[in-house]
């Protein structure tokens, strides 16, 4: 598989461009991924960091196709993929689309889009159109948009290229993600374009995969419960996932609590204060 490098426009198909922005790291791997889709008329799928070489090289790229960029469309307002909405349209004038920051969430504030988007609602270009479809979970404002003269789906950070996606409760809600997973189950799919990593094509086994790996955790989080008459979400960290390096679990726990928030929503297991506990029968 080739390697990603920063700052180079990499054609996929016909009419995606991949612009990848200067920021690897443990939460973004290589960095994140800017798709820009068509040829005279241009939408760009998450704009990335406010990073001047990330916005120059995405600039320059639409120059290098010939385009003109008329659309921002931004997956979710974490800041290692909205922030560059900003001086992009301030470049371009295109319309920025997607959902606003939660309030107090720590995400973009900034981010203003012109057009909020909800579930199904659809962009027609000069021969591509891209719809919206809501996948909550990683974060509660969180959309993929599905391409569909390729079928397509640029998935954000709900489905990442070779990791598995940290779910950081309140927002962020297992229950929530593992919906949204059933549900990309009845798109007709041929591609995963992700916004950190290579595209997927093998779509329905990485979602099968992916919703398998989650139940198959949580059934850990509950045969380890089983055996604890009460423990703290670091405490079942260090057990729950004791096949991730320890140097991981700051993040992992993150994940955990969203397990334990789902089997609470289920009526499976209770908190009092700090201590969680299985339910009576479970």
């Amino acid at each position: 598989m080739n390697h990603i490098t920063h700052g180079t426009v990499t054609g996929l198909s016909r009419c995606v461009h991949r612009i990848t922005a200067p920021n690897p790291g443990v939460m973004t791997g290589p960095g994140t991924n800017s798709y820009l889709i068509g040829k005279n008329e241009l939408a760009l799928i998450d704009p990335g960091p406010d990073i001047d070489a990330h916005v120059d090289a995405l600039l320059a790229g639409i120059e290098q196709i010939n385009g003109k960029l008329k659309w921002i469309l931004c997956t979710h307002t974490h800041l290692d993929h909205s922030p560059a909405a900003a001086p992009l349209q301030a470049a371009t004038g295109a319309t920025v689309i997607g959902m606003p920051a939660p309030s107090n969430s720590g995400q973009d504030s900034q981010f203003q889009p012109d057009l909020v988007w909800q579930d199904g609602d659809r962009l027609q270009a000069d021969g591509f159109s891209l719809r919206a479809v809501h996948t909550p979970g990683h974060a509660s404002n969180h959309l993929c948009f599905y391409l569909e003269q390729e079928n397509w789906l640029f998935t954000g950070d709900h489905i990442m290229e070779g990791s598995t996606v940290v779910i950081v409760p309140p927002d962020g809600d297992m229950k929530a993600y593992l919906e949204s997973l059933e549900a990309l189950k009845l798109l007709h799919l041929t591609c995963l374009a992700p916004a950190h990593g290579h595209i997927i094509t093998n779509p329905m086994e990485t979602i099968e995969g992916l919703i398998r790996h989650r139940l198959g955790r949580e059934d850990k989080v509950v045969r380890t419960m089983a055996t604890m008459a009460a423990a703290t979400v670091e405490q079942l960290t260090e057990k729950v996932y004791d096949d991730v390096p320890a140097a991981l679990h700051g993040i992992a726990k993150y994940s955990l609590l969203a397990h334990l928030e789902k089997l609470e929503k289920e009526n499976r297991a209770s908190r009092q204060n700090a201590l969680w506990a299985l339910e009576q029968g479970h």
